[in-house]
Formats: structure tokens, C-alpha cells, sequence
């Protein structure tokens, strides 16, 4: 019997101002989601949504609140992994956007805008969390 592959972690942030909440692009992906990324070797879960969320958006951000975690099924090297994402609410500190082979777009919308732009219900459920 097969080793099952290793657990994926990340972390990420529902990064907010005004109101208003923080999506990107992917252009690997072309999708809309909420900034995040995987840990590196020696992070914690927000060492790591604060890193990813500032790479991605250029923003820092100010925890406010654990919004918990998603999990779902993700193909890596031709295998099937579990990835579990922790989410951090963020209240904006200020910073520049600008793009990069990641990230190509950010955009600002009200929550109502942003639930129909994401692609995947998994943001969407993160961010009625917040």
C-alpha cells in the first residue's frame, strides 16, 4: 500500500477596507480569490497569511480575527492531496499593488460583488465567514 501523500497547508487573508474586500487574479489559473498561499518551511498559519497577503496584494494587513479553515482535494505531481487553507480576517494597513507573474490584478469590491466574482465556492464560504 502506497505512503498517502503529505497534508498541503496555506494560509490566507479576507483583507478588507471600507468596507470593501480584496480579491486577486491568477493569470496561471484565470481566477478570482482571495489571497493566499503555502506555507514555507518553519511558519506558522499567520506568519504565513500575513506574508501571502502582502506578496499578493501588496497590502499590509492587521489580524482581526481566526476565520478557520477549508479543506478540498488538489492534483500535485499526478497525485490526489488534501489542502487546508487557514483564513485570517485583515483589516488593510495600507500598501501598492502591482503586478506580477502571480498576481496580475486586484480588485476592491463590496462583499455582494465579490461573492459573484470568486470562482471557487470555497472563497465564497470564507467569505460569509467574515
Amino acid at each position: 500500500m502506497a505512503e498517502p501523500a503529505p497534508l498541503l497547508r496555506a494560509a490566507g487573508g479576507v483583507l478588507h477596507r471600507e468596507g470593501l474586500v480584496a480579491l486577486v487574479h491568477r493569470p496561471r489559473y484565470n481566477d478570482w480569490s482571495l489571497p493566499k498561499g503555502k506555507l514555507e518551511a518553519g511558519e506558522d498559519d499567520l506568519a504565513a497569511a500575513l506574508r501571502e497577503v502582502l506578496e499578493e496584494t501588496g497590502h499590509r494587513g492587521a489580524v482581526e480575527r481566526d476565520l478557520g479553515t477549508i479543506e478540498y482535494p488538489v492534483e500535485r505531481h499526478g497525485m490526489l492531496q488534501r489542502k487546508v487553507v487557514r483564513y485570517f480576517a485583515m483589516r488593510d494597513k495600507g500598501g501598492a499593488f502591482a503586478p506580477h507573474r502571480e498576481v496580475d490584478e486586484l480588485r476592491w469590491l463590496p462583499r455582494d460583488e465579490a461573492r459573484v466574482l470568486l470562482t471557487y465556492d470555497r472563497d465564497r464560504t470564507v467569505l460569509d465567514r467574515w
